[in-house]
């Protein structure tokens, strides 16, 4: 699979799907004040730019990462009310061009500098979408690039955070 179209997959179906996740399995994230969520997301942001950053000595693999950011994206974008199916994507040939980790490290830290700007009462808003869809993006992309099936991968990874919340019950 080399090319990725906004008609390849159902974003908006991504959405809902995490959103039935959040409600499950991250009860204690789902319930904070939206601003609180923002902020929230945009540690994760931060953590997952370091993951990436640190290359081959970092323990968890970058396809876990992109995937993680993929959900991340998709939870801060039900928060921040985007639809996500309007999101047009670029091929991978065309991604793999790109200085990857400045192109998620810009938009990970706009999103960071908008919830930043939550506290000081400036406007953040669009700053967060702006990023956030870049972020998701730029995800899409290189899950493109790496040839990963991001279906089977977010199944395969919502499976794992589900078997998490042993204490919940089914």
């Amino acid at each position: 699979m080399n090319m990725i179209e906004q008609d390849s997959f159902d974003f908006l179906a991504l959405q809902q799907s995490q959103f039935a996740h959040d409600q499950r399995n991250h009860s204690d994230i789902i319930c904070l004040h939206k601003n609180d969520r923002l902020k929230h997301y945009g540690l994760h942001f931060a953590k997952y730019v370091g993951r990436l950053a640190r290359g081959d000595s970092e323990t968890i693999a970058a396809e876990r990462t992109l995937i993680d950011c993929t959900l991340v994206s998709l939870s801060a974008a039900n928060t921040l009310h985007q639809n996500l199916r309007e999101v047009a994507t670029l091929d991978a040939e065309t991604a793999q061009g790109i200085d990857t980790l400045f192109v998620f490290a810009d938009a990970a830290g706009r999103f960071c500098d908008a919830c930043e700007k939550i506290d000081h009462m400036e406007s953040f808003i669009e700053i967060a979408r702006t990023a956030n869809i870049d972020v998701f993006r730029w995800a899409v992309q290189q899950v493109a690039v790496r040839q990963l099936n991001l279906t089977a991968e977010i199944t395969k990874r919502r499976k794992t955070l589900f078997e998490r919340q042993f204490f919940i019950g089914s």
